[in-house]
């Protein structure tokens, strides 16, 4: 990544939801005066491409601007599902974790 840039987990926190095969991703600013940056940052494409090696389904974004947070819903994600995958990690609570590690680019 070109110019200065930061891991995402320096400036957000996040939490990983499931629902059979789709995994649910939010992304939530520490500081609400952050959450334009990010959001001009990490779109539902961005998101796609640094997990492209985890799942390979769409990615949806949703504004929460309300509560200054971003929701990912990512689609084919959990191998199947909590039922069906045999993956070490059927709920896909490791995805949030995996998110974080996107690098940011710092405003200015």
């Amino acid at each position: 990544m070109d110019g200065k840039s930061i891991k995402l987990y320096k400036v957000a926190h996040s939490r990983a939801g499931d629902k059979g095969n789709t995994s649910n991703l939010s992304l939530i600013p520490y500081n609400e005066s952050d959450y334009e940056w990010i959001g001009q940052e990490i779109t539902a494409k961005r998101v796609k491409e640094h997990l492209q090696d985890i799942f390979d389904g769409d990615v949806i974004r949703y504004d929460l601007p309300s509560i200054k947070s971003y929701n990912f819903v990512c689609n084919n994600s959990l191998l199947g599902g909590v039922t069906t995958s045999l993956a070490l990690d059927t709920h896909g609570k490791s995805l949030s974790s995996a998110l974080l590690e996107m690098e940011i680019s710092l405003p200015g």
